[in-house]
Formats: structure tokens, C-alpha cells, sequence
């Protein structure tokens, strides 16, 4: 995953491998990620993993334009690891480093139920030695839409509660 950089950046993207196409969110914040080559120059990669299959995250990564790499972790503990796939039968709920009793007591319910969640992950490789360095959920991954960014600063703003959220390419000219 690494391309022979020493830094990886990973999104947790979510896509269950029941969906024909991946989170409008998750979409959302991979529509900012932008040309890779900046990222390439500084010895970094940037990666998407998904628990979908390889057979449908293909054509949903080439229906919307993303040339950035797409894994599939199906069949591997890797999205339990990080807290994005949640399934009490495998592991325990935690998110955004929160246990399943502390995201309902903090009002999240949505996020202590079963199935899939979105984060950031980020690793350094040292030799054969892979270290993990940071994750991120929820307002992390915000702060990566460069989209938000600009809106932040327009009188308007996001307009989060006047615009529905869906793939780039189910926006019409009247949007």
C-alpha cells in the first residue's frame, strides 16, 4: 500500500460489502483529496480501504473520477482494528476512541451501532517496521474537505441543513 513511500495516509471509506456504492460522506471528503502528485512528492501515499469487495468498489471508484488507490479489506480484521466497522461478535464498539456506552450517554447513538463508520488513518514505514502514527474520526475528517473549507468562508457557509449530501455526480445543473 505504500507504493515504496515511507508515509501512508488511509481512509477509512466506508462501503459494506451488502452496498452497490459507497458513503455520500466518505465520497464527499474523497473528492478532496486532489492530485496525488503533491503527495507523492513529499514521500507520502494516500489510499482508500473498504470492507466491498474488489468487484464493486472498481466501478464506483471509476464512475466517480478517483485515480488514488482503493483496497478491499474483506475477509481481514483491518476495519475492526481501527474501530470502523463495527460488529460486536468480532470486536467491542469503540469509535472516535469512545466506548459503546459513552457514544450513547454523549448523545451519538448512530455511532455505537453495528456496521460501518469513516475515519482517517496514518502510518510511517521504517524498514520492515510499519508504525501507526495517528487516527482521526468524525471533526478530523472534516477538517480534510476542502470543499467545507471554502464554504466556511462565505457568508452563507456550509449550508449543511439546506443541501442534501450525495455523490458528485447526482448533483443537477440546478444545484
Amino acid at each position: 500500500m505504500f507504493e515504496g513511500r515511507l508515509q501512508l495516509i488511509v481512509q477509512h471509506f466506508m462501503f459494506d460489502p451488502a452496498w452497490d456504492e459507497g458513503c455520500p460522506v466518505c465520497s464527499y471528503q474523497a473528492d478532496s483529496v486532489g492530485n496525488l502528485a503533491h503527495l507523492h512528492a513529499r514521500n507520502t501515499t494516500f489510499a482508500a480501504v473498504s470492507r466491498a469487495p474488489i468487484g464493486r468498489i472498481e466501478p464506483f471508484r471509476q464512475r466517480m473520477g478517483w485515480s488514488f488507490p482503493w483496497y478491499s479489506s474483506l475477509g481481514s480484521d483491518f476495519n475492526y482494528d481501527f474501530h470502523v466497522t463495527h460488529d460486536e461478535d468480532v470486536a467491542p464498539i469503540v469509535w472516535n476512541f469512545r466506548t459503546k456506552l459513552e457514544l450513547i450517554d454523549m448523545g451519538q447513538p448512530w455511532a455505537a451501532r453495528p456496521g460501518e463508520q469513516g475515519g482517517v488513518s496514518v502510518f510511517y514505514r521504517d524498514g520492515d517496521t510499519v508504525l501507526h502514527t495517528y487516527s482521526g474520526y468524525q471533526s478530523v475528517v472534516d477538517l480534510l474537505c476542502g470543499t467545507d473549507q471554502y464554504l466556511d468562508l462565505t457568508p452563507l457557509g456550509r449550508q449543511d441543513e439546506d443541501v442534501e449530501l450525495v455523490h458528485h455526480d447526482r448533483y443537477t445543473d440546478d444545484s
